[in-house]
Parts: structure tokens; C-alpha cells; sequence
């Protein structure tokens, strides 16, 4: 059984890309695989409640999810383990595997800019300990706003989520209750630099067919070059990863001609996502990619009690860990995201032109909605996943 377990966690790591300069540890390679187990199946509840545009940053929910269940108790607190796939695991030694998580995920050459922060009503006395686990471990923070003065609160969040996501995401809430108590709020910001980057004098515009009657004219960038693609017979289209300047990957999932990319989208799990990562081989392509800049944000209660994550909505939640009164209750969870790609490098530059091959090479041209997955090539872990179904739409 040992055996097993340490030749599993090598293939998991070898998979993911190139090898961790130690090796990890089991509890922390636990946390991280379930970590994406939650994301994935956040995304596709997400997914499957919208044809528009989609974007998450699996992390940066799961971050706050985490920091929520330090300060709960009880039923509340065993029920928020079981939805967010962390059954079996020790609460106590949680946050000290998630901050080494945290640690090696999010390098300071990573573009990636997330946080969590829970908005407290004054109700609550959220003790020192309780404010301290949330920063040191979970990377982010807890405010004591007024809800009784909604305009003021609403001003306080909107401004933390702009802060984070370079002012691009605006006006996160544009109402807000009086009666709230507790708002979980995460954000994530994320600037593509491709390495090699593509060059934007190659760019061309040129038709990506939005559905069966709708037409979108969008800058499309190119290149030839040596790439690693897969193939998925079982759902019927093609994977192409995308190596970063910073050490992260995106795997683009282009769904045959004639297949629904929600029938995609509904097979994709963590277990899937690392079926793909091993099936890739390199081989020379030209790739044409559209250029796009989305900009999503959403209210997910409805989308966790989906999940199975109800009582932290209730009136009868535990929050006694975070001096919450009796009765007190989770009104919302925000999240908000964006990412950009275009043919920008390493350096913000646009260069890198196309390889020369004496006979051009089969083309893959990304002219139609599909599936994006970004994820840290070290570790495996999921930091963003999206969908464009329209690149002109942010």
C-alpha cells in the first residue's frame, strides 16, 4: 500500500509538468487534488447555469471557503467540510497545509493576483486569533463594516475588489441589505504572457462563429511552432497547452465542429484535467487564438447550496469561532475575475516570430467557443478556468 501510494503521488507530479524541485508532502498533495475536485465542480455548476462567457479562479473561492470554515463550529462546520470534498480531513491542521499550499502555488513570479477578504458586521467581535488564521494562512482578511449604512459598506467591498483586480472589475455590488451580517467576498486577476509569445504583427481579424447564426469579427494571433496536444475521442475534441512566462500552463479544449462544448464542459473533472495533461505529445502546429479580455463576476449562494453547501446560509449556523452572535448567517459569496491574453511576452512586448518549417504544418484554429484552463505546471494546481463563447464580450 505504501508502495502505491508513493508511486501515485509521483505520477501525479509528473504529469502536472515539470518535476517540484522537493519532494511534496501527502497531506498538502491531498489538499491540492482536492482543491481541484471543488473547482472543477464549481465551474461546471457555474457553467451549466449560463451560455455567456465564463470565468473562475478555483483558488481564490476555495481560499475563502477555507478561511469561512475556521470560524465555524459544529454541524455548520462538518457539513462546509463535505462540500467542499474535505471529508476526513483534521479542521485543526488545515490551515497550516493550506498556508504551505498557498506558499508554493503562488510564487512572486506568478501573474496571478487573488484574494478572499469576509466582510463582518459590527455584530460580530471577531477575536484577534480568529483575524490572524485568516491572514498568515489563508492569505486574506477580515473588515468590520456597517450593514446598517448599505451605501457606505457597498462602497468599502467594491473598492476591495478593485484593488485587486487592477480597477477592472467595477461595481461588484450594486445593492445591498440592510439585514446582511456576513459577506465572503474573493477576487483574482490574472495577465497572460506566453512564452514563446506570440507575434502581433501576425494578428490577424477573422470570423469566430459564435453559434450557428452569430458571426463575431475578432483579432486572431498566430503562430507555427512546436506545441504539446491531445486528443479526447470520449468527448470528442482537442487540447493544446500553452506554456507561460511565469511557470504557469493553459490547456485550450476545442470541442469538434459538430460537438456541443457544454457536453464538454460536463465531463470535465480534476481526474479529467490530468487525463489530458498526460496525453499530451508535441508536435508542429500552427495555432491561431483569439484575443480576449473577460471580465466576470458572480453571486454564488444558489451555485454552493447546489453544491451541498446549505447551513452557513441558515439562521441556525455556527459562527461562534468568529464571535458571531446566535442566529447570525452567511448572506452571500462574491466572487469576481478577470483575465487577459493577447500576444504579449515575458517582458510586455510583442515578439516571438513564427518558426519556419519546410512544409507548413497542420493548422488549429480556436474560431469557436472553448474552454480554457490555467494551472501551475510545478504542482498541478487550478488557478483559473473559463469559457469564451464570444471574445468580443468581456
Amino acid at each position: 500500500m505504501a508502495a502505491f501510494l508513493f508511486l501515485h503521488l509521483a505520477f501525479l507530479f509528473l504529469l502536472a509538468g515539470p518535476a517540484a524541485p522537493q519532494t511534496p508532502d501527502p497531506a498538502e498533495l491531498d489538499l491540492l487534488n482536492r482543491s481541484a475536485d471543488f473547482g472543477a465542480r464549481l465551474y461546471r455548476a457555474v457553467a451549466g447555469r449560463t451560455d455567456d462567457n465564463v470565468l473562475l479562479a478555483p483558488l481564490a473561492v476555495f481560499a475563502g471557503m477555507l478561511a469561512l470554515l475556521g470560524g465555524t463550529s459544529g454541524p455548520t462546520q462538518n457539513e462546509l467540510l463535505q462540500g467542499l470534498t474535505l471529508t476526513g480531513l483534521d479542521p485543526q491542521t488545515l490551515p497550516v497545509q493550506f498556508q504551505a499550499l498557498r506558499n508554493a502555488v503562488l510564487q512572486p513570479a506568478l501573474r496571478l493576483q487573488q484574494g478572499a477578504a469576509l466582510f463582518l458586521d459590527q455584530s460580530f467581535q471577531a477575536p484577534p486569533s480568529f483575524q490572524d488564521l485568516v491572514q498568515t494562512k489563508y492569505g486574506g482578511q477580515t473588515q468590520s463594516v456597517s450593514f446598517s449604512s448599505p451605501a457606505d459598506a457597498q462602497d468599502v467591498i467594491n473598492r476591495w475588489v478593485q484593488d485587486r483586480t487592477r480597477h477592472q472589475a467595477q461595481n461588484l455590488l450594486s445593492t445591498l441589505d440592510r439585514r446582511t451580517q456576513l459577506l465572503l467576498v474573493s477576487a483574482a486577476d490574472y495577465q497572460m504572457r506566453f512564452n514563446p509569445p506570440f507575434n502581433a504583427s501576425l494578428t490577424q481579424v477573422e470570423r469566430f462563429y459564435v453559434d450557428r447564426y452569430h458571426v463575431a469579427m475578432v483579432p486572431m494571433m498566430f503562430r507555427a511552432d512546436k506545441y504539446f496536444l491531445a486528443y479526447d475521442s470520449n468527448v470528442k475534441a482537442g487540447v493544446l497547452k500553452l506554456p507561460m512566462a511565469d511557470g504557469a500552463a493553459m490547456l485550450a479544449v476545442l470541442p469538434d465542429e459538430d460537438v456541443d462544448l457544454t457536453a464538454v464542459e460536463g465531463e470535465v473533472t480534476s481526474e479529467k484535467i490530468r487525463a489530458w495533461i498526460r496525453q499530451l505529445k508535441k508536435t508542429k502546429l500552427e495555432v491561431q487564438l483569439p484575443v480576449f479580455l473577460l471580465k466576470r463576476s458572480y453571486a454564488l449562494k444558489d451555485v454552493l447550496q447546489a453544491l451541498y453547501v446549505t447551513q452557513v446560509f441558515q439562521d441556525d449556523a455556527d459562527f461562534s469561532s468568529m464571535g458571531g452572535a446566535s442566529g447570525a448567517s452567511l448572506s452571500q459569496v462574491y466572487h469576481a475575475s478577470v483575465v487577459s491574453m493577447d500576444e504579449s511576452g515575458d517582458d510586455g512586448g510583442s515578439g516571438g516570430g513564427a518558426t519556419a518549417f519546410s512544409s507548413p504544418p497542420p493548422r488549429l484554429t480556436f474560431n469557436r467557443p472553448f474552454i480554457f484552463i490555467i494551472y501551475q505546471q510545478a504542482s498541478g494546481s487550478l488557478l483559473l478556468m473559463g469559457r469564451v463563447a464570444n471574445p468580443t464580450e468581456n
